[in-house]
């Protein structure tokens, strides 16, 4: 396994993001006269260009250098992404500013801030475009340059695209690449101009780079919570959007709106925000509270998303079933191919069919029963696959509770802090509530949730593989 194509692969990646960090550079500047976000810039592009020099002819690239990429990829990104935060001063240590920065490039939206309001626009837009970034843009940014080093970007691609029924739109990867970040660019802007109508533009932008990766990063102390109904409205369609299989936005474009009433993940998906949305307001009216019904809609379609946006202080909410109906949805995430985190609802889908099949089978000892999914019928590969998937993802979930435990924090705040990591939701339930922050977590707990947070966001396998002796025979 050779180093120099990750090297040369990595470079263009850091690049790229100096070149991006002029944008909040230029309103630094102009916000205050500080030049530290140009200088930043300036020397990481000449610290860049020598490396991707050395290593310009680097051509060979093997399947276990995929893995590898994929990885220091983002944690690369994060890496360079810290930097302005740590270098600003505004952040206590370094361990914070990369807490913020992974969650950034993760789609978490964990925050270590305290007071949001108070940081400097140019710092509020760099974490908005890390969650941009990293919906979709590191996965179309390493998918485009694998050519370049004479590999195919299916592997890639069918790694770091989210979900199980992650589907190659057109029959080249590339071409695949180019519409995904239409879509993504495409709703991003339309998105903009809806929030500017309410907003100003700059808490517009930031939203709307926020919701399409379901990042959750707000501009404000309490999320959307001080919002009016337009924006939360606008803001949860589009979550909504984002947590739709971006191939069905895809299909409705060629085969119309009917697509989205035909794909049963779909139905699954809409029938599940509905139903557990209903479910939070009977509890609330038959306890006597009244959950505004917009409010309630957006909190459960958010944690579904996994978004993270806060429209209310559901931490508040009475009785405390209704909240633990929002923990519960920090598991299932939204649909495949979207930009959600959690185990995705097609998953659980397919353990219930697997688990509903078996019953039949312990009965039926002799009989051949496939595992469907409307018609299609799964393949065994497929169904091993979640099985482990699903296997590792509570094992994570487990261990790191313990271990949130063992260090004094208490059993609620542990469960909601291992879950919101696994997920990438960002705020949880205890001390790490709707409009808490995880300032007080110690050092170590920060980074085990990092850790979680990368694992959750490349969907498990792409990281734990560099784990195994296998990997690092020769």
């Amino acid at each position: 396994m050779s180093l120099r194509p990750t090297f040369r692969l990595l470079s263009i990646l850091i690049f790229f993001l100096s070149l991006v960090l002029i944008i909040p550079a230029l309103i630094e500047y102009f916000d205050s006269g500080k030049t530290y976000l140009f200088s930043i810039s300036i020397i990481s592009i000449a610290f860049c260009l020598p490396v991707w020099f050395l290593s310009r002819k680097a051509k060979s690239f093997s399947n276990k250098d995929v893995f590898v990429v994929i990885v220091m990829s983002w944690v690369s990104a994060a890496i360079f992404g810290s930097l302005p935060f740590y270098l600003s001063g505004l952040f206590n240590g370094f361990s914070n500013a990369l807490f913020e920065a992974v969650s950034g490039v993760t789609t978490t939206g964990a925050t270590i801030l305290t007071d949001v309001e108070s940081m400097p626009r140019s710092l509020l837009f760099w974490r908005s475009f890390l969650q941009w970034f990293g919906g979709l843009g590191i996965v179309i940014f390493t998918i485009a340059l694998l050519p370049l080093l004479g590999v195919s970007g299916e592997k890639i691609f069918n790694l770091e695209y989210p979900g199980p029924s992650s589907e190659k739109i057109t029959p080249r990867i590339k071409d695949t690449a180019r519409l995904l970040i239409k879509f993504y660019v495409g709703f991003t802007g339309v998105q903009f101009l809806l929030l500017s109508y309410d907003m100003s533009l700059f808490n517009a932008i930031c939203h709307s780079m926020t919701t399409m990766p379901s990042g959750g990063f707000s501009t404000f102390n309490d999320s959307i919570n001080g919002q009016s109904d337009y924006v939360k409205s606008v803001i949860l369609l589009f979550m909504i959007l984002t947590g739709t299989n971006f191939a069905l936005h895809f299909r409705s474009l060629n085969l119309g709106l009917d697509s989205y009433r035909r794909d049963r993940e779909f139905q699954y998906y809409i029938f599940v925000c509905i139903f557990f949305s209903a479910l939070i307001l009977f509890f609330g009216l038959i306890n006597n509270e009244s959950f505004p019904i917009l409010d309630t809609v957006f909190q459960t379609v958010s944690i579904i998303t996994t978004t993270g946006y806060t429209s209310t202080n559901y931490s508040e909410w009475n009785p405390f079933i209704a909240q633990y109906i929002l923990y519960i949805l920090m598991f299932t995430g939204a649909m495949g191919g979207s930009t959600s985190g959690g185990i995705k609802l097609i998953r659980i889908v397919v353990l219930f069919k697997y688990v509903r099949v078996e019953l039949k089978r312990a009965l039926h000892e002799k009989a051949i029963i496939p595992v469907r999914i409307g018609e299609k019928v799964l393949s065994d590969e497929l169904i091993r696959k979640t099985l482990a998937f699903f296997l590792f993802y509570v094992l994570f979930f487990f261990v790191a509770s313990v271990i949130f435990v063992m260090m004094g924090i208490n059993l609620e705040s542990s469960l909601g802090a291992a879950a919101s990591a696994m997920g990438n939701i960002g705020p949880s339930i205890g001390d790490f509530g709707a409009m808490d922050n995880y300032s007080s977590l110690p050092v170590l707990a920060k980074y085990i949730m990092m850790f979680g947070m990368i694992l959750g966001r490349l969907e498990i396998f792409a990281v734990l593989v560099l784990f195994t002796k296998t990997f690092w025979r020769s």
